[in-house]
């Protein structure tokens, strides 16, 4: 069961996505919210979240995990399967605008599908 009532754990963590469009790691959200809430709050919050299709969450480089809002999803299911870029060096990560296709494999469902593209941002490159 996701998010029944929007808590004001809730609504604190959601405006940290609405105030920047890029993904944010769960370390940074633990430690911008440090004195709203604590570190199991903000992982029972986020689990809910994504419970409910509003954010999804991916691994990023050193295993970090990673979250952004979805975009098209619904309860029923995660409709954004797309590619993540990160910054080798100010390690900004952002979903990239391209879809990617699945492939049926026999005999398999493919519940998760995470692609993880690293590089420079166009800020640090040069």
């Amino acid at each position: 069961m996701g998010i029944v009532r929007k808590t004001k754990s809730v609504k604190l963590l959601l405006n940290e996505f609405d105030k920047n469009s890029s993904a944010i790691s769960v370390i940074t959200l633990i430690e911008r919210l440090s004195l709203k809430m604590n570190k199991t709050t903000v992982y029972r919050v986020l689990d809910k979240l994504e419970e409910d299709k509003i954010l999804h969450s991916f691994l990023g480089k050193n295993g970090y995990k990673w979250y952004a809002k979805c975009n098209g999803c619904s309860v029923s299911g995660h409709q954004d399967a797309h590619p993540h870029f990160q910054c080798s060096d100010c390690g900004k990560v952002d979903c990239l605008p391209t879809n990617i296709l699945i492939p049926k494999i026999p005999n398999r469902k493919v519940d998760i599908s995470q692609v993880l593209l690293q590089g420079k941002c166009d800020d640090c490159y040069v």
